[in-house]
C-alpha cells in the first residue's frame, strides 16, 4: 500500500511514502491520494477580537516603542491601556490611523527595528501552540528534508491566527482544523455523530437531524478544510470590513486554486460583530461575495444591535473579561473613556439597537412610576441617539474629543450614526440562505435587554428632558439641575435585565430564529459572550453546522 501526503498544501507539494510486498502476495494494492479540492473555512472575530497596528506618524505622536494599538494577548500593551487617558485611547484606537496587524509572511512592520514580525507574534506572547493529537495533515510540520521548512506554528501565522484575539479563539481554530481534517474520523466525531442537535439545545424550529458517521464521513472525505483567520479594523464601518474582508476571501480562493488545488468556495464562522460583517459581506450593495460563500455559521451575533453599547459609552464597560485582561480597565473603565473611541467609530456605533429591535428599550422612572419609555416611534437615532442636550442622549459632546483631533465633531458623529441606520436597514433581513447559528439565551445572565435610569426624588418639571447635568461620576450616576429653582436631583443607572449572553440580549438573538431564514438555531446557556468559543455545546454546535453545510457543497466539473 502507498499513501500520498501534503507536505505544503498553501502550494499543493506533496510526499509518497509506501512499502513493498512479498512477491508471493497477489492481492491488490492500494494507492491512496489525498482530495484536491479545499474549501477554506474563514472565521472573523468579534469587535475587538482582531489586533490592530497604528500608523507611523501616530506612534510617533504617542511616543510608543511600538505600533501596536490593540492587541490583548500581550499583557505589557494591555497593561498599558489600564491607565492611559481619553485622549490617549483617541489617539491609539483612530480608526483613520489603524489597520490590522496582520502577519504578513514575517514581514509586517512592527514600528520598531528591534522586533521583527515573528518577535511580535512569538513564544511567550501567547503564540500559536497547536497541541494536536493526532496533527491535521494539513498543519503539520514540513518534513526535515523540506528547504525551507515550515512549522505548523508559521503556518498557522500564515492563516491569520495571530491577527485576532487568539486566547478567545485558540480552541475553536484548533478543533475546526484537527477535526475536519481528521485522519481518524470516527474517533474526532464520536461525540458529535449520532448525537440530537438537542444536546447542544437546538430549538424545534426549524428542526434539524443527527448526522450518522456516514453523513460525516461523506462530507468529510470530500476536500481539504484548512482553518483561517481574517481580522477587520473593527473600529471602521462594517460595511467597509466586509468589502476587505469579500478580497482576502477572493485573494485566498486564486492562492489555493494556482497552487494546483480546486477551491471554488469558502465556508465563513463568525463571533458576535464579525457576524454583521459576515453579512455585510454576501449583501450584494455591499459584500458582493454570495457565490463565494457556500455557508455561514453565526455565534452569538447581536442580530438587532445590543443596548449595552448605549450604557458602555454614557457609563464605562461593565465588569468581566476580555482575554485575561480586567476588561473595565482595558476597555474603558469610565464613559469618557469609551465614547472618545466609539464615539468616533463607525463599527462601534453599529452595535447600538437598531429599528428593529423595537421600541421601548430605554426606560427612565422615579420610584414604581414609569415615567417614560424611548424610543417612542420606532427611530432611535433620531430619538437617543442624535440628541444634544437632553440628559438621556447617546453622546456627552465634551466626551467626544479629548486629544482635540482636527475633524473630529459632533456633527461628523450623527453622520456616522446616519450611515449606522443605514447599514441597519441594508441587512435587516438579510441572510446567507445556508446559515446556522448559536447564541446565549440564559436567564441567569442578564444582558441589559433594556436600559433603565432611576430619578430621585423631586418634581420633574415641563421641559424636565432638558435638564443640565451638573456632576457626573462617568460610570452610571449623575446629577441634573432644574432650569426653575436650580434644584439638583440624582439620577442613577438601573442594573441589567434580561436574558442573553451579559451583552447580548435575547432579545436581538432570537431575530435569527423570527426572520425564518436560519436553517438550524441553538438557544443555548452557560457561556459568557467573550468566551462563548470555549464552551462545549458552542463548538460542538459550530461543528456540526460546518458538516451540514458542507453536505450543500455541489463541485464544478473537474478533471
Amino acid at each position: 500500500m502507498s499513501i500520498q501526503l501534503p507536505i505544503r498544501p498553501e502550494t499543493g507539494g506533496t510526499k509518497s511514502e509506501g512499502f513493498c510486498t512479498p512477491k508471493e502476495d497477489k492481492r491488490p494494492q492500494r494507492f491512496v491520494v489525498p482530495p484536491k479540492k479545499v474549501i477554506p473555512i474563514v472565521f472573523l472575530p468579534g469587535i475587538m477580537g482582531s489586533n490592530l497596528r497604528m500608523s507611523q506618524p501616530r506612534q510617533w505622536t504617542l511616543k510608543k516603542k511600538n505600533n501596536i494599538a490593540w492587541r490583548p494577548d500581550r499583557k505589557g500593551e494591555a497593561l498599558d491601556l489600564m491607565s492611559v487617558t481619553p485622549a490617549y485611547r483617541q489617539l491609539a484606537l483612530d480608526p483613520d490611523a489603524t489597520e490590522v496587524d496582520t502577519y504578513d509572511n514575517g514581514r509586517s512592520p512592527t514600528g520598531t527595528r528591534k522586533e521583527t514580525s515573528d518577535d511580535r507574534h512569538a513564544i511567550g506572547r501567547l503564540d500559536v501552540d497547536l497541541p494536536f493529537t493526532p496533527n491535521s495533515p494539513l498543519l503539520t510540520d514540513d518534513p526535515a528534508t523540506v528547504i525551507p521548512r515550515r512549522s505548523k506554528r508559521d503556518k498557522a501565522k500564515r492563516r491569520g491566527w495571530q491577527e485576532i484575539l487568539y486566547s478567545s479563539y485558540r480552541i475553536l481554530l484548533e478543533q475546526c482544523e484537527s477535526k475536519l481534517n481528521a485522519p481518524d474520523i470516527d474517533d474526532a466525531w464520536k461525540d458529535i455523530a449520532t448525537q440530537s442537535p438537542r444536546n447542544w439545545q437546538a430549538t424545534d424550529t426549524p428542526v434539524i437531524p443527527p448526522l450518522s458517521m456516514s453523513d460525516i464521513k461523506d462530507a468529510l472525505s470530500s476536500a481539504w478544510f484548512p482553518v483561517h483567520a481574517m481580522g477587520y479594523n473593527w473600529l471602521e464601518s462594517n460595511a467597509i470590513s466586509a468589502t476587505k474582508i469579500a478580497a482576502r476571501i477572493n485573494a485566498l480562493i486564486a492562492e489555493y486554486s494556482s497552487n494546483g488545488f480546486h477551491c471554488e468556495k469558502v465556508i465563513v464562522v463568525t463571533h458576535s460583530m464579525g457576524g454583521l460583517v459576515a453579512r455585510a459581506l454576501v449583501h450584494p450593495e455591499i459584500g458582493g461575495a454570495m457565490e463565494k460563500i457556500q455557508g455561514i455559521v453565526h455565534g452569538v451575533m447581536p442580530s438587532r444591535g445590543a443596548p449595552a453599547a448605549y450604557r458602555r459609552m454614557r457609563c464605562g464597560f461593565e465588569e468581566g473579561l476580555v482575554g485575561w485582561a480586567p476588561a473595565p480597565k482595558v476597555l474603558g473603565n469610565f464613559g469618557p473613556e469609551v465614547t472618545a473611541v466609539l464615539g468616533n467609530s463607525q463599527g462601534g456605533l453599529q452595535l447600538l439597537p437598531s429599528a428593529a429591535y423595537g421600541n421601548s428599550w430605554l426606560e427612565i422612572r422615579q420610584g414604581n412610576n414609569l415615567i417614560r419609555r424611548l424610543p417612542t416611534y420606532g427611530n432611535p437615532y433620531n430619538e437617543i441617539y442624535k440628541l444634544r442636550t437632553e440628559w438621556y442622549r447617546l453622546i456627552r459632546e465634551e466626551w467626544l474629543n479629548p486629544a482635540k483631533i482636527q475633524g473630529v465633531s459632533i456633527s461628523r458623529t450623527f453622520r456616522y450614526l446616519g450611515l449606522a441606520q443605514r447599514f441597519h436597514e441594508m441587512i435587516a433581513d438579510f441572510f446567507h440562505p445556508n446559515t446556522y447559528a448559536h447564541y446565549g439565551s440564559d436567564v441567569d445572565r442578564n444582558s441589559w435587554e433594556t436600559i433603565g435610569w432611576n430619578v430621585g426624588e423631586g418634581q420633574l418639571y415641563l421641559g424636565w428632558e432638558n435638564l443640565a447635568i451638573t456632576e457626573d461620576n462617568q460610570q452610571g450616576k449623575f446629577k441634573v439641575q432644574t432650569a426653575q429653582d436650580k434644584r439638583s436631583i440624582k439620577i442613577s443607572l438601573g442594573p441589567s435585565v434580561g436574558a442573553g449572553d451579559q451583552t447580548v440580549p435575547l432579545r436581538s438573538s432570537d431575530h435569527q430564529r423570527q426572520s425564518g431564514k436560519v436553517k438550524g438555531i441553538f438557544r443555548q446557556s452557560g457561556y459568557e459572550h467573550q468566551d462563548s468559543y470555549k464552551d462545549e455545546a458552542a463548538l460542538r454546535s459550530t461543528l456540526y453546522s460546518l458538516v451540514k453545510i458542507i453536505q450543500t457543497m455541489r463541485w464544478n466539473d473537474v478533471s
